[in-house]
């Protein structure tokens, strides 16, 4: 080793003293403490989180210091970052105005906020970026923004409604916005194509409508444009001529018709391109033979025909998803692509022998083609899916021994299967485990008698193959709950194969369960997981969302199908369009769920004539053995040797079959303080309504009903027997009842807003301002819970009392229908019911009213009716004004043929309420309530008119109907004999 010379020497000296030095400069720096904000922005800082609902800031401390309270754990690696946020929920700018901080940015992620977007961020004028996503919030992007300086908002996973403000056009220095995952909904405003530095938009996941504005083409600087999964209308737009810096273009489930433009962008810098499920007009392939960036292409469901363009199997791609076309042609491969999907096209010619070479990095899907036999035998390998991929009747040839079917020991007559699960018995029957793991190519041979085909990536998140079996994420409490414990998941395409099958009818069920998605006040229940599932390839479940059809999570949802098997074998193959959220709770967990699948023949066996006849006989022996019996004990009960010959009230309820619980006087007594006046929140013409807490805090509402009611019994059975099954978020839940001699008390979950009429009264009787989303919101639940009512429970029930007052509002002011007391069965096989008359005068449907013709449409009716209330903010009954109108309902028609429908509009809202939204909700509205029970909707209809999925027809009314006197006065006069004779308990009020 050399000797070190005395230049070596001083230069390392210098070095350390360098060191030294800079260690005590940093070591000063950070014992300084920057600046505080002006006391105005600290004050903006109060109002901003009072209306976001956040209450753990520390104003004490300095919202610049970087080592105080106000700063939060970084974000995950994989979440995408605005610039200069430090991972810090405040980040001040101390450049300016000679060393003053100012606020410069806020970060609020993952925190489950549940108030509104704030308008306070206005007097905050530094303010360059604002991030909000996933949280809970709800409301509509403020006026106020529009005044600001902002370059980044990202307000994505929440539950913001109505729609894309036009006003954001005024915000010239917006650079990214981000709207994903929310309700917004209605048209792109053409304002929006002011934002000339516009660089990333994305509004993935929202009820978008209508055709993408032209001016969109001024957004020069445009680098990501994501619009997949909204309602879109119109041919796919080639508005990208003049983005010349684009990127990223996807276009997932958009709701465009075809064809793909011939150039999708002059951008030769695309990076990656996603369009899928085009209807209408299908194309050729498009002209991408210039992106020589590209590296990841879907053009899935698109409608393409023709050849692939060889180039294609020469570009740098590394992600190809080309199924679900009509492409013809040989199959040759991207040797550099590490996944390529081409499922269900028409490709021919052979395997190409590189495929043999490929390891697990490489997933290749090619099933449901016209592919001839490989050259060599291709080895079975979990990473490539030749499933129904060869031509020939056998769809065999040398593709090798992993797809050679199982022989049939016999014809079977049902199948079980666990799917995700392992092995398990329920009721006596045998499910077949499927815990084999998933991927994204995938065909597994497991069984005699079924087998799986997988295909699909989940996009944009890393994934590993444990990624395809759901887990839960709670604790299941349903029955059978081995079934749902875990599930199948798919992000594309998942087929169940079901072999060996006797030919002849079957009933499929397909067992569900949502244990991803949660649902509760938390982003971790804003995810929409929707798709289709087709049985033997007919369409049976379009735009299905298990959680929306079992209104809650972690519920155990069968769907029963008829299919017929022909050539013994049953195919079910559930498929995700594209639509929903991919994002929430979190990225890789969308796409198509099933828990269990069962399928049963619906003609077992034959058995010999000799055992039917013995089997007759025995049936019949022990049939009559039984009903002599019964007749015996009959007579002995009526004759009273079974205590007198009747059983006490007590004894009968007791006796009923009730999904709900008992509870003591006692316990009832102790909860509401001894029904202590104090207690009391209601009352109505059972009885009285009493607050109450049980021992473990649980905040309950004790209906109690009045013993000296001639209808106190037939009530309460009622309203038992009508809820104690029923579970919905927008029915007030039933806990349980109390029967103790005369004492008849039903025991609800407690609603903190009180009733809607309440709500809606004169200000000084309801501390509630119910502002324009908040309406909006109340009036869905309203028909959600209907529509379940009707159409989607297993028992379908018509209320006969829908009115403000039995609407009740919970914390968050979702709305609950509730008393159940003049409810009825419909047997689906009758079209209505003839019956005495019940309800409330100003809510009761005419055909109803006045000849007893009792339908799903009298609730429809109702419906209308408080809707109008709900606009209005006024009561239909009281209404009187000095024009002389009998009802709100005539003023609406009135205002409806004068061309002045806005006027009905609540006076207190003054401007804040879309106009667009009030007409559409006040059009559903006179429509539920026509005269002609024929000409109104179905409850399902109105929820989708409600949420802008379907246009509300156009149906005039002649409002003189309503100022005929005679008829009127017929219609009140009825009521009135009604009441007097004891139909309807719960009088109006006026």
């Amino acid at each position: 080793m050399g000797r070190i010379t005395s230049f070596q020497t001083s230069y390392i000296f210098g070095f350390f003293l360098l060191l030294v030095f800079m260690a005590s400069k940093n070591k000063v720096e950070s014992q300084m403490e920057p600046p505080r904000p002006p006391h105005d922005e600290i004050q903006a800082l109060h109002e901003i989180a009072a209306e976001l609902g956040k209450k753990d800031w520390n104003f004490s401390e300095n919202p610049c210091n970087n080592k105080s309270s106000w700063y939060t754990p970084p974000l995950p690696s994989n979440v995408p970052r605005p610039r200069v946020m430090k991972n810090s929920s405040v980040t001040c700018n101390c450049t300016l105005n000679g060393g003053q901080c100012h606020i410069y940015t806020i970060r609020l992620t993952e925190q489950d906020l549940s108030g509104v977007l704030p308008r306070s961020l206005a007097k905050l004028p530094y303010l360059k970026d604002i991030v909000l996503f996933r949280n809970f919030l709800s409301g509509t992007i403020p006026r106020e923004w529009a005044t600001m300086k902002l370059e980044f908002v990202s307000i994505s996973q929440n539950r913001l409604s109505g729609p894309v403000p036009s006003y954001l056009g005024n915000i010239a220095t917006l650079r990214v916005l981000s709207l994903e995952d929310n309700l917004f909904s209605g048209t792109i405003p053409p304002e929006l194509g002011k934002l000339v530095n516009m660089e990333i938009f994305i509004l993935n996941a929202n009820y978008l409508t209508g055709e993408l504005p032209t001016a969109l083409a001024n957004l020069v600087r445009m680098k990501e444009f994501r619009i997949s999964s909204n309602n879109f209308t119109g041919k796919l737009p080639n508005i990208f001529q003049n983005w010349k810096q684009l990127q990223i273009l996807e276009i997932q489930a958009g709701g465009f018709e075809g064809p793909i433009p011939s150039n999708l962008s002059l951008s030769n810098g695309l990076v990656e391109i996603r369009i899928s499920d085009l209807h209408g007009e299908g194309s050729r392939f498009p002209n991408l033979e210039n992106k020589k960036n590209l590296s990841r292409l879907m053009l899935r469901s698109c409608n393409i025909s023709g050849p692939i363009p060889p180039y294609i199997w020469e570009m740098p791609l590394q992600t190809i998803d080309l199924s679900f076309n009509k492409l013809e042609g040989n199959f040759s491969g991207n040797e550099k692509a590490l996944l390529t999907y081409l499922t269900s096209n028409l490709l021919t010619g052979p395997i190409t022998e590189w495929i043999n070479t490929r390891d697990s990095h490489y997933q290749i899907d090619l099933s449901y083609n016209n592919i001839s036999s490989s050259l060599e035998p291709v080895p079975c390998t979990e990473h490539l899916n030749l499933f129904k991929s060869f031509s020939g009747s056998n769809n065999l040839g040398r593709q090798g021994n992993c797809l050679k079917n199982f022989p049939c020991s016999k014809d079977w007559y049902s199948v079980h299967i666990n799917c995700g699960g392992g092995s398990t018995t329920i009721g006596g029957i045998n499910y077949d485990g499927d815990e084999d793991l998933g991927g994204p190519a995938k065909y597994f041979p497991l069984r005699e008698t079924w087998e799986t085909s997988s295909t699909g990536h989940f996009w944009d998140t890393s994934v590993t193959s444990k990624d395809y079996i759901a887990q839960n994420v709670s604790i299941l409490k349903m029955n059978n709950s081995e079934l749902y414990t875990r599930a199948r998941l798919s992000p594309l395409s998942l087929t169940y194969y079901i072999r060996c099958l006797a030919n002849g009818s079957y009933t499929v069920k397909l067992h569900f369960a949502e244990i991803v998605i949660r649902d509760n006040s938390s982003f971790q229940s804003l995810g929409r997981r929707v798709f289709n599932v087709y049985i033997q390839e007919k369409l049976e479940l379009k735009d299905f969302n298990i959680k929306n059809a079992a209104k809650v999570a972690d519920t155990e949802l069968i769907r029963s199908f008829k299919a017929l098997v022909t050539d013994k074998t049953l195919s079910i193959r559930f498929h995700w369009a594209g639509k929903g959220t991919t994002s929430s709770p979190k990225r890789g967990v969308y796409g198509p769920l099933i828990s269990a699948i069962s399928v049963e023949s619906d003609s077992k066996p034959q058995v010999s004539k000799e055992w039917n006849i013995k089997m007759k006989f025995v049936v019949g022996a022990v049939v009559s053995s039984l009903c002599l019996i019964v007749l015996i004990l009959g007579i002995l009960w009526r004759r009273g040797y079974f205590g007198g010959g009747k059983m006490s009230r007590e004894q009968v309820l007791r006796g009923l079959d009730l999904q709900a619980g008992f509870f003591t006087l006692k316990q009832m007594k102790a909860a509401a303080n001894n029904f202590h006046p104090a207690n009391k929140i209601g009352e109505g013409g059972f009885g009285s309504v009493y607050k109450g807490v049980l021992l473990d805090g649980t905040i309950i509402a004790i209906k109690q009903l009045s013993t000296i009611s001639r209808q106190g019994d037939r009530e309460f059975l009622n309203e038992l027997g009508m809820i104690s099954g029923l579970q919905h978020p927008n029915l007030v839940r039933l806990y349980g009842c109390c029967i103790e001699g005369t004492n008849l008390l039903l025991v609800y979950e407690y609603m903190e807003n009180n009733s809607l009429a309440r709500a809606l009264s004169d200000p000084n009787e309801s501390q509630l301002k119910l502002d324009w989303p908040t309406r909006q919101k109340i009036c869905l639940g309203i028909a959600k819970g209907l529509a379940f009512l009707h159409e989607e429970s297993s028992l379908k029930i018509v209320h006969r009392d829908i009115k403000a007052t039995n609407v009740l509002l919970d914390r968050d002011l979702n709305a609950k229908i509730s008393d159940f007391g003049l409810a009825k069965f419909v047997e689906e096989e009758n079209t209505h019911m003839s019956t005495a008359a019940a309800g409330t005068i100003g809510y009761m449907a005419p055909e109803y009213a006045l000849w007893g013709y009792l339908t799903y449409k009298a609730d429809v009716y109702s419906f209308g009716i408080v809707t109008l209330e709900i606009i209005a903010g006024k009561n239909n009954s009281k209404h009187r004004s000095k024009e002389g109108y009998v009802c709100l309902q005539d003023l609406a028609l009135v205002l409806q043929q004068t061309g002045k429908l806005i006027e009905l509009v609540d006076s207190r809202l003054g401007t804040e309420f879309n106009e667009e939204d009030a007409i559409r909700m006040i059009k559903v509205a006179l429509l539920c309530s026509n005269s002609s029970p024929t000409l109104r909707p179905i409850m399902s209809e109105v929820v989708n008119m409600l949420e802008g999925r379907t246009l509300v027809p156009e149906v005039t009314m002649d409002p003189s109907i309503f100022r005929d006197e005679e008829r009127f006065g017929v219609l009140r006069e009825q009521l009135h004999q009604i009441h007097l004779n004891g139909f309807c308990p719960d009088a109006p009020s006026s």
